[in-house]
């Protein structure tokens, strides 16, 4: 009997259905080429800094303020659109839940990114392959370690970019997917640690913390699960609390240790050298771990589908 209603109770068993069925649509057309649904957030996101962020100098109240006023902003209103376009039909529902999970997983980018450096790597391409290790990360393209940065950018993007929007996707459809991915994209945006974005961007970096904090731990576990189960375990307990991010911290000295490799060290930004805390074990990362690195994460997300069909298929019975 088909009994997911428009919003918010759901049938689970076509909710995951509804998951798989996105999943698909990712891994068949993967990002937009023409009118990325993010690049034109991105750009409202952008348009609006500029008139809400005040300047340095100005109150810490105001600038908390300011961001907080942002965040409600570049997210509620779109939750409200697509809620109320669902109590419309209950087929443009089931069609807006999918889209709002497609939306927000990006596995097929992430494995094409990671693929263009190995590829690169295979060929000799050294310089490309940093150009191409730079499209995931935010270092300084030409001290660029491509094969660890490639590595730790798959892992942490496992989460932020699947298994963030899968576990919000379970929790509240849609709606969750979407509000999880347009906070994680405002995190990305305004949560740097500079004099512009330090005070400003604090609502949403810490938004972002709370949503990330359940998908996190447990894509560390699945990680860990399969994986090599017990370096895995042990990164996780002895190294995640060194790492500057509570939520990334778990995600890759669990995947570090699942893959057997070490990860982290120095890093440049900006012209700066940052020394990292080192994850995983003592074994160095090749060329050979990223195709590795992304099977874990393929393997992972079937695995969370997997379960929740099997959940599904036991409440509805």
């Amino acid at each position: 009997m088909f009994s997911l209603p428009v919003y918010p109770s759901f049938d689970y068993l076509t909710l995951a259905g509804l998951a798989c069925g996105a999943v698909l649509l990712d891994s068949w057309l993967g990002e937009p080429r023409r009118w990325h649904p993010l690049v034109g957030f991105g750009n409202l996101v952008s348009q609006l800094e500029k008139r809400l962020n005040p300047l340095p100098w100005q109150p810490l109240r105001s600038q908390y303020l300011w961001g907080l006023v942002g965040v409600i902003l570049l997210v509620l209103p779109f939750l409200f659109i697509v809620v109320l376009l669902m109590q419309l039909s209950i087929w443009l529902a089931l069609a807006l839940h999918m889209y709002c999970l497609y939306f927000a997983i990006g596995h097929r980018s992430l494995r094409q990114h990671g693929l263009a450096v190995y590829q690169a790597l295979q060929a000799g391409q050294f310089a490309q392959a940093q150009r191409a290790t730079s499209y995931m990360v935010s270092r300084d393209v030409e001290a660029i370690e491509p094969v660890s940065a490639t590595i730790e950018s798959v892992l942490e993007n496992g989460n932020d970019s699947v298994f963030g929007a899968l576990f919000w996707f379970f929790v509240a459809g849609g709606p969750g997917a979407l509000a999880y991915r347009l906070v994680n994209t405002l995190d990305a945006m305004w949560g740097y640690r500079t004099s512009r974005y330090y005070y400003f961007g604090w609502a949403a970096a810490r938004l972002d913390d709370v949503l990330n904090y359940l998908p996190a731990r447990l894509t560390a576990i699945t990680y860990a699960l399969l994986g090599q189960t017990s370096l895995a375990w042990q990164s996780w307990q002895t190294q995640a609390p060194l790492w500057d991010s509570p939520n990334a911290g778990p995600v890759m000295s669990a995947g570090a240790g699942a893959l057997n490799v070490q990860l982290g060290g120095a890093a440049r930004y900006h012209g700066e050298w940052h020394e990292r805390p080192r994850l995983g074990t003592t074994v160095a990362a090749t060329a050979e771990d990223i195709p590795r690195a992304l099977q874990l994460v393929r393997n992972c997300m079937l695995s969370w589908l997997v379960v929740a069909v099997l959940i599904g298929a036991m409440t509805y019975a």
